[in-house]
């Protein structure tokens, strides 16, 4: 039997090498001689800059740098390795992502992405001619204004006066100085691996679909998606935007809190993540080869056939007739809708109902454990049908 273990990593639990390790421990119990080929991806998220660097032959960089709360982190951006142009992979989790903003300090309408535009910075300073922004794993909800404003632009209330970090304070945003904008990003290929599902503003909006993981309640969700909807309005008018893209409801714009917004008004082209992130892995020459695929994500729910990795492989496995199984900590609502993205059978690897700390600080022994479970459901159906 050849199985193929094509994951995501698991939220402020487990990366993507992890999550494919406990996998292949749970399959090796069941199946001892089985083929496994391990292939963790990643989504732009935590931990794409080393998974880039390290297919690539590239590097990693580090860099202190102006986290989510405005205290300084450690971070770091790869330098690919390969032909072709200088190419740095900035990985908006490694400066602004959720893991960095503590529990009890998570409101939304005051992290920034100061430290995304700083990282850009570092990596035109160190000779990038193209810089590839991975979106995913966000702890912000600013519409990439901190970004921007490290890389040089001023974001002015209606008295002149700079407006302070967050996306509250985008409801009071009166004009953006561009002036001071880097002149290097004029000449820079900046690219934005993003989930194409998410938009900015609307009910379907940013704010409103992830502010409450971020921290923030009905109310201030509603509030931040009118101040995005106003940083969409001045962005347009002070910097501009991409032919064809409606900085409110286009395709990625509201990657990473509204850091895609942002960034596109800035010159940078919004893509789908999957078209640039596996475009360096060989997912479809093992997919080929597969009897059977397994993938996995911390929630499968409805938002697992929006541009997750889960519903990716199965998509591409499909195209091979191959069976795909999925699994996940935690089943959530509409799960049942990842079947039309092809994924044959998911399931949950909890035992029994424990709470998140525990659910956390033993994850990968649930994850081993839930994988043997669902590989010996897989095999008594194939004897079952034989």
């Amino acid at each position: 039997m050849r199985i193929v273990i094509a994951p995501s990593g698991f939220k402020e639990s487990l990366t993507a090498d992890e999550v494919a390790a406990m996998i292949a421990r749970g399959v090796r119990r069941v199946v001892p001689d089985a083929r496994i080929d391990p292939l963790p991806l990643v989504d732009g998220g935590e931990g794409s800059a080393a998974a880039l660097a390290r297919a690539t032959g590239g590097r990693l960089v580090p860099r202190r740098t102006t986290g989510p709360t405005g205290r300084p982190v450690p971070s770091h951006y790869a330098v690919m390795g390969g032909p072709g142009p200088r190419t740095a992979v900035v990985e908006m989790a490694a400066t602004a992502g959720l893991r960095l903003v503590p529990p009890d300090a998570r409101d939304p309408g005051r992290t920034t992405t100061a430290g995304v535009g700083e990282l850009i910075r570092a990596a035109l300073d160190g000779g990038a001619r193209r810089i590839l922004v991975g979106c995913g794993d966000s702890g912000t909800s600013d519409g990439g204004a901190g970004a921007l404003r490290a890389l040089g632009a001023r974001l002015l209330d209606a008295a002149g006066n700079d407006l302070p970090d967050g996306g509250a304070a985008l409801a009071r945003l009166d004009r953006i100085d561009p002036s001071g904008l880097d002149p290097r990003l004029r000449r820079t290929d900046l690219l934005v691996a993003c989930n194409p599902w998410n938009v900015l503003c609307g009910e379907n909006g940013v704010a409103r679909v992830y502010g409450p993981q971020k921290g923030a309640t009905p109310g201030q969700a509603v509030m931040l998606d009118g101040a995005l909807c106003r940083w969409a309005d001045v962005l347009e008018r002070d910097l501009g935007a991409p032919a064809g893209l409606d900085l409110r409801t286009g395709p990625g714009t509201g990657a990473s809190g509204g850091l895609g917004a942002g960034l596109a008004a800035a010159g940078a082209r919004l893509l789908p993540r999957f078209e640039v992130l596996l475009r360096h892995v060989d997912l479809d020459g093992l997919l080929a080869r597969a009897d059977l695929v397994i993938t996995a994500e911390g929630a499968i729910d409805r938002q697992t056939s929006r541009g997750k990795i889960p519903a990716e492989v199965a998509r591409r496995a499909k195209r091979y007739g191959k069976p795909v199984l999925a699994l996940a900590g935690t089943i959530g609502p509409d799960a049942h809708t990842v079947y039309g993205s092809g994924i044959d059978a998911f399931a949950g690897i909890l035992p029994a109902p424990v709470d998140l700390a525990e659910a956390l600080s033993r994850s990968a022994e649930f994850l081993a454990d839930g994988a043997e479970r669902a590989l010996r459901m897989v095999l008594l159906g194939t004897a079952l049908t034989a």
